[in-house]
């Protein structure tokens, strides 16, 4: 046992008032900086292997912890086995999806989170384990938080004695303290370790040109050459290694090649990298070499990378996201939090002072998320939905969890679920859907893999699965098949997984009661069974092309192929990985495989239908019998005697899109509604809203007769809008008897002419000859008195003279300067010098 290291760690200090906690409460929450030992040394104290347990000594204690990764699962347990001076899979053993290395003697067992949740649904009690740590909590992944809320469901009904720890790398701890807390007692205890903290010089490293944000899974290839010249920057201005974070796999291999010919040994972490790499990373330098480590966000709590004097933060991390409106799930790049900032920087001051570079200007830093946000508040919760159905909580509502699942990320898994019979109509799991549990897949694969097995063969269904659950290396290509080809020759890492998982699954889907052989189905080929298979798991992603490299998958929504791409002409794909970036109308297609119509039909059933469709498409209704898949049309035929309810809906439809203007507008129509119009505008109720709004709002009030008889565009333009729009007089008050009287179509002027009102959107207009109007004493008012016309008096050649609404005023004071202006142009018409007493006429003075 090497005690020299043990004594060291500064979690040391803090286990005594941790196991007292534990002895009051029995949960505690943990607080403790990455490398103080929380992960290694707490372990080992609760199972009481460094008091002589396991060796005839103190009683031993079954201990589980728990980590988000596999990759700080491995290492966790390596290490705890190395300070005991064994093996791993002695004392100390891991259990990660295919693979596990633990015995009979194993007391200390390291889980990913996600083997948890499955050990709790198979033993809720847990038999004969006596404490469970969750690290990393305040990572929020929702595995993590799943297995918290089944923990301590476990707790308050099966095992009060089941001791709970959360073990979080942040001071933010209010939350978990108050969830295991539980009702009663008030928030469990928090308790905190010193860390080792040395001072860390932060160094503002912005790049010198603007770079384009992230969208999607894209970074800008400027934003990477400038984080290699800051790592090569450091590697000058500094002494000791170099930590590196990027966000994903992608970019470290980019940056890894940019840093070609540096004076250091430049390694890549991240859960793909190979066990050989992970451990000499952990193991630190040998031979005096410096090293650039380039890491994704797995190195910020999880690993502890010994010899790091220098940080280099590229700002980024990535999230998962779900688009619930196109079904399409995928992680994204986003700007890293202030809180997940610091945990990077403080890995430079682990051992001695250090320096974190920071490739974003300083003025940006506060406007960073201080927290990541939580798993369970972005990502897809099909998997969690099924897992909760089958902990007896349809709903998770009497789960015990930090933030509630989002309602509409909850209706559109159980949507799911409910499609591929995994829950029944009220939610709970089905016998099949808790098989899909077991399998340890997502529930979308796992429907793949027990429905096209008996299809295709156990093997080759679950090779393909194996495929899906681990999206293959960018270089295999986007044709599953040829990547499925690849892999089954290729000797990389990816290769290595994914037999290992092919054949876990394999088993697992054969050992049940009834389970497929091996070799059914071995008549299709390696495309038709990797088509099937894809789409069974994402029947809403079978797509269909448009022409070009553009398709139209069944759920709606666009896909577009990659240049270049492998699978370009192919009349359909079944689309298994897909993402959209920020502001595209459509998906972009990362890795589908070739399939049929036969085949999209059968793996996509229910989502088929056959049916009248009568709709208003390029200017007029279209009635047809149409056959479809989604959102994909597969056959259409006219039909002579559509439905006259859909009809009519379709007809609204028009109305809706193009307006009233369909109908026949005559003048004398469009002066009736401009009447109207000004009616309600100045009288108010029971005169009708007549606006274009209005009108379409309740087409049926005043165009019922009309959209009964019509089928087509050419029955509405010939419908008169003007007779239709009577119906909307207010008959049943009486107050339609006075439209006239109200709003007069014409007004009789002192000559005897009968003049048209104006009636536009302002004040109405009487336009008429001025010497027409001689003898009006006063401009003449409508609308019961309340509004008086404008009168636009007219030359004798129908020119404007003047514009008046008080034709008293006019006579009296605008009058004469008219009169000097227009009598020596219009000299044989009467220019009287009163034209209050004067005769009105319409002739000249000769014709009079």
């Amino acid at each position: 046992m090497r005690t020299d290291v043990l004594d060291q760690l500064p979690v040391r200090e803090a286990v005594p008032e941790l196991l007292r906690a534990l002895d009051r409460r029995g949960s505690a929450v943990l607080c403790a900086p990455p490398g103080t030992g929380k992960t290694t040394l707490v372990p080992l104290v609760l199972a009481g292997l460094l008091d002589g347990g396991g060796d005839g000594g103190s009683p031993v204690r079954r201990v589980l912890v728990a980590e988000p990764r596999r990759i700080a699962a491995r290492a966790a347990a390596r290490r705890m086995a190395w300070l005991l001076g064994e093996r791993t899979g002695e004392r100390v053993g891991f259990t990660v999806r295919g693979e596990r290395q633990a015995g009979p003697r194993t007391v200390v067992e390291v889980v990913t989170t996600g083997v948890l949740v499955q050990r709790l649904q198979r033993d809720q009690e847990l038999a004969g384990i006596d404490a469970v740590v969750l690290d990393e909590c305040h990572e929020r992944h929702l595995d993590a938080d799943t297995a918290a809320a089944f923990l301590l469901d476990v707790q308050a009904t099966l095992r009060p004695e089941l001791r709970l720890i959360a073990a979080s790398a942040t001071t933010d701890a209010e939350g978990w303290a108050r969830l295991l807390g539980g009702d009663g007692g008030g928030p469990a205890p928090v308790v905190s370790a010193p860390g080792v903290s040395h001072p860390v010089e932060a160094v503002w490293a912005p790049p010198v040109r603007p770079v384009r944000p992230p969208h999607g899974m894209r970074v800008d290839p400027a934003l990477l050459d400038h984080v290699a010249d800051v790592v090569r920057r450091a590697l000058r201005e500094r002494s000791g290694d170099v930590l590196c974070f990027l966000p994903g796999v992608g970019e470290i291999g980019r940056v890894a090649g940019l840093l070609g010919g540096a004076d250091a040994d430049v390694l890549q972490v991240h859960g793909r990298a190979p066990a050989a790499v992970q451990e000499a990373v952990l193991a630190g330098a040998d031979g005096g070499r410096r090293r650039v480590v380039l890491a994704t966000s797995v190195a910020e709590s999880s690993l502890t990378v010994p010899g790091v004097r220098i940080v280099v933060d590229s700002g980024l991390a990535r999230e998962p996201r779900m688009d619930h409106a196109r079904g399409l799930s995928a992680l994204t790049t986003v700007r890293a939090s202030r809180a997940a900032a610091r945990q990077r920087a403080g890995r430079a001051g682990r051992e001695a002072p250090g320096t974190v570079y920071r490739c974003w200007p300083e003025a940006e830093d506060a406007r960073l998320p201080r927290f990541p946000s939580p798993e369970i508040a972005e990502a897809d919760l099909t998997a969690f939905a099924l897992q909760a159905a089958c902990w007896g909580e349809p709903d998770a509502s009497g789960l015990a969890l930090l933030d509630p699942p989002p309602g509409g990320a909850m209706t559109a898994a159980r949507e799911v679920l409910t499609a591929i019979g995994a829950v029944d109509a009220a939610g709970r799991a089905t016998e099949r859907g808790r098989r899909m549990s077991r399998l340890g897949l997502h529930p979308r694969l796992a429907r793949a893999l027990i429905d096209g097995a008996p299809e295709v063969g156990a093997r080759r269904a679950a090779e393909v699965v194996a495929l899906l659950s681990e999206e293959p290396p960018r270089e295999y290509g986007d044709d599953l098949s040829a990547a499925w080809r690849t892999a089954r020759r290729a000797g990389d890492p990816y290769a290595t997984r994914w037999r290992q998982e092919a054949r876990r699954l394999e088993r697992a889907v054969t050992g049940d009661a009834g389970g497929p052989r091996a070799d059914a189905g071995a008549a299709r080929s390696d495309d038709a069974v990797a088509g099937l298979v894809v789409a069974l798991a994402f029947p809403e992603r079978v797509a269909r092309v448009r022409g070009g490299r553009s398709y139209l998958m069944a759920a709606g929504t666009g896909a577009e192929l990659g240049d270049g791409s492998r699978l370009g002409g192919a009349p359909w794909l079944a689309v298994a990985v897909a993402d959209r970036p920020v502001a595209a109308a459509s998906a972009r297609v990362r890795l589908a495989a070739v399939t049929d119509e036969a085949t999209a039909r059968t793996a996509a059933a229910a989502l088929g239908s056959d049916g009248e469709e009568v709709h208003w498409a390029d200017g007029d209704v279209v009635a047809r019998r149409v056959s479809r898949l989604g959102a994909i049309e597969l056959v259409a035929r006219p039909l002579t005697a559509p439905d006259p309810a859909l009809v009519h809906a379709a007809l609204l439809e028009g109305l809706r899109r193009e307006g009233t203007g369909l109908l026949r507008w005559s003048a004398q129509a469009t002066a009736v509604r401009r009447r109207m119009a000004f009616l309600h505008r100045e009288l108010g109720a029971p005169w009708p809203d007549v606006s274009e709004a209005a009108l379409l709002a309740d087409p049926d009030a005043w165009l019922g007769v009309e959209l009964g008889r019509a089928r087509r565009r050419a029955d509405l333009e010939r419908v008169d809008a003007g007779q239709a729009l009577a119906r909307l007089l207010p008959w049943a008050t009486g107050d339609a008897a006075r439209f006239e009287e109200l709003a007069p179509e014409r007004v009789e002027v002192p000559s005897g002419s009968r003049v048209r009102v104006d009636y536009g959107d302002g004040q109405p207009v009487l336009a008429a000859k001025l010497q027409e109007l001689f003898g009006w004493q006063e401009s003449p008012r409508i609308a019961g008195g309340r509004v008086p016309l404008l009168v636009h008096l007219l030359s004798p050649a129908g020119r404007p003279a003047a514009v008046t609404a008080d034709l008293a005023s006019f006579w009296r004071d605008g009058y004469r300067s008219v009169r000097a202006e227009l009598r020596g142009r219009y000299p044989k018409h009467p220019w009287p010098e009163d034209p209050t007493a004067a005769e009105p006429t319409r002739r000249t003075n000769a014709r009079r």
